[in-house]
């Protein structure tokens, strides 16, 4: 049969999709809930390298980003926009809106989908900001955790391939590190193979520290193989240790419902050793991962068999349209690293993704050293090393080609970064014209030397906080908005003092004091004052509320997680009524969410009124920004009763010693 030659189209594809709903309105000033840490302590006897990666610059705050958690868990047919590339053996669906995940490999000769397919787009907490989705290949950068890209857009464009033909190329500016990336996707004619090209630069003049990983999701009936005899098992107990390959603990964890609770295996592949994953079923059939050597690490992430994962499971897709568990290859050995990236240069490499066919007998053997040997050696027959080298070496003169046809949008901060320092970015254009109502002000503030005070009054916009355009506020006429957003950059500086400062400054002038109240309230939580934060907090939003112009999205989330904020500030030191006065003047819509059922209970139970508080876990609720790892719901059973938590309520992370 004749190769067709490489396409590439857009499509729609319809999805039961929660909505994403708008970004928090306050500024993330609370340190970072990030599962993947581990103290100092913890770090005693681990290699240097990793020990070094580890405690480098680990990110302590999500700002300048805003957190997603507006989303629900109502799912309605909604039509995502899709790119697609496709050649005689492979059809890749690709979501530019959503991150450019990868949602499809589908394998054409073999009619066999190569990855796990989520079959919804449900949001659940689990990127840095919030919003996050599983399924597919995700590209995660940033640092430790899912990327605050998770849910966003990202620039996409028609280019020339190494091949002559087509390549897909998506970028976009990281605003965690301030680094632009590149993922060039091609699919050579008539190969089972997708080749994707990655590049992260760093402008600036200074070292930056560098985190990505390539997050696959497979179907967990499948036998995770990797060249490796030892990994580092990472659990949500928060320690790092050295495990032995794949026999752990009386269970051969290559299969991933062979573990009771949700961990990461981030296997010890040797220097030299070739770098490769794959996930085959019983028939040894499956998805294998391979790249250049700079993309060192590889990974197993599990869910398990335990009660928890198999809630998450259900959670995060369909119930009854099966688990996944996820094969991954990063930068680092572990996630728990940043690598440095020097000034003024990149990390580049290329990775490809294709069907693999062993002897299952040979992949599903208990010799693991043979299983290993005999993937690798189909492999080689498939893609041998060195086309793998040769194919990034293709590639590399076309990572500078300006694109053609653009095919979506992303955002315009690498725009506004580019029009401030201008970056020469061959390859990755961010052009004036992409700049939106969210950076106008700081293109003001840039051009002038001033923050233009908005015509309608509404919660503050972004802030930037980067050290050149703290300056920039720093010299700015000492307006109150200018003040706000000089304490919010201040703060994420580290220069509390400061911050709070400027904070109380613009309160003198201000005609709206609920964000600088509130600023002013997280200052007095992180500095041990609960109860001025509780009376500010209180302050706050009264404020709000005699502000407020409408029932709009905008506002109906500022009041949502001011409210939500209060309500935990004025508990936390016994203020029970004003907590319940400020819970009466949440929108009724909001009080109906799952997350304020479950702090309905909290009040409850506070006001002593056990009865109702367990009624309302009777009745049933979900939270569906549930933070990974939280034990938010479990606590607050455990305060209502001695019985056995609800198994719809059990997303349980953690083995029975450490919950």
């Amino acid at each position: 049969m004749p190769s067709t030659a490489t396409t590439i189209r857009r499509d729609v594809l319809t999805l039961p999709a929660a909505e994403l709903g708008p970004p928090n309105p306050l500024p993330p000033l609370r340190p970072l809930d990030e599962a993947h840490h581990i103290d100092e302590r913890a770090r005693a006897g681990l290699p240097r390298d990793m020990a070094r990666q580890i405690g480098y610059e680990p990110l302590r705050g999500v700002l300048p980003l805003r957190i997603l958690d507006g989303y629900g868990r109502e799912r309605a047919d909604t039509t995502l926009d899709t790119l697609v590339l496709e050649n005689a053996k492979l059809r890749v669906t690709v979501l530019p809106g959503l991150g450019g995940r990868i949602h499809s490999l589908f394998h054409k000769p073999t009619g066999r989908e190569l990855l796990y397919r989520n079959p919804v787009f449900q949001p659940a907490d689990f990127a840095l900001n919030g919003a996050w989705y599983s399924g597919g290949v995700e590209w995660n950068i940033g640092a430790t955790g899912h990327t605050t890209l998770s849910c966003a857009p990202l620039h996409a464009a028609r280019v020339p391939a190494p091949d002559g033909g087509e390549m897909l190329r998506l970028w976009e500016w990281e605003r965690l590190r301030d680094l632009p990336f590149q993922v060039d996707l091609w699919l050579p004619d008539g190969s089972d193979f997708l080749y994707v090209g990655v590049r992260v630069r760093n402008p600036h003049e200074k070292p930056a520290p560098v985190y990505w990983w390539s997050n696959i999701a497979v179907p967990e009936e499948r036998r995770v193989l990797a060249p490796a005899d030892e990994a580092w098992h990472f659990g949500y107990e928060r320690t790092l240790r050295r495990v032995p390959v794949p026999e752990f603990e009386g269970a051969d964890r290559s299969y991933p419902l062979n573990g009771a609770y949700p961990a990461d295996y981030f296997y010890e592949v040797p220097d030299g050793q070739r770098r490769w994953i794959a996930a085959l079923d019983d028939t040894g059939h499956g998805l294998v991962q391979t790249s250049t050597d700079l993309l060192r690490g590889r990974k197993l992430f599990l869910w398990g068999s335990g009660p928890g994962g198999r809630r998450w499971q259900s959670w995060l897709t369909e119930p009854g349209t099966g688990g996944y568990a996820e094969i991954q290859a990063g930068l680092a050995r572990t996630q728990l690293e940043h690598v440095r990236l020097d000034a003024e240069s990149e990390f580049a490499w290329l990775e490809a993704y294709g069907p693999l066919s062993c002897a299952p007998a040979a992949t599903h053997g208990a010799d693991w050293a043979a299983a290993c040997a005999e993937t690798e050696a189909r492999l080689a027959d498939v893609l041998p090393r060195d086309a793998v080298d040769a194919a990034y070496d293709a590639w590399r003169p076309y990572a500078d080609t300006e694109p053609g046809e653009m095919l979506a949008r992303g955002s315009g901060w690498g725009a506004l970064e580019v029009l401030r320092a201008e970056y020469k970015l061959p390859g990755t254009p961010f052009d004036e014209e992409q700049l939106g109502p969210d950076q106008e002000p700081w293109r003001e503030l840039l051009r002038s030397g001033s923050f233009p005070v908005p015509r309608r009054v509404g919660p503050p916009g972004p802030t930037l906080v980067a050290p050149h355009w703290r300056d920039m506020l720093e010299t700015a006429p000492a307006e109150p908005l200018a003040e706000y957003h000089l304490g919010v950059a201040q703060w994420h500086a580290g220069d509390r003092a400061q911050a709070v400062r400027s904070w109380e400054r613009a309160l003198e002038l201000a005609p709206s004091l609920w964000p600088l109240l509130r600023c002013l309230a997280v200052s007095d939580i992180e500095t041990g004052n609960r109860e001025r934060a509780a009376e500010r907090y209180a302050d706050a939003f009264d404020d709000l509320c005699q502000e407020r112009r409408d029932d709009g999205a905008v506002w109906t989330a500022a009041t949502a997680a001011l409210g939500r904020e209060a309500i935990a500030a004025l508990l936390a030191v016994g203020a029970t009524a004003r907590a319940r006065a400020v819970w009466d003047r949440l929108h009724p819509a909001t009080r109906e969410r799952g997350r304020f059922r479950l702090i309905e209970a909290q009040l409850l139970l506070t006001e002593g009124n056990r009865e109702s508080a367990r009624a309302l876990f009777d009745t049933g609720f979900e939270v569906p920004d549930l933070r990974e790892g939280a034990k938010t719901l479990t606590e607050t059973w455990s305060h209502l009763t001695e019985d056995p938590l609800p198994p719809h309520y059990n997303f349980t992370m953690h083995p029975p010693t450490t919950a």
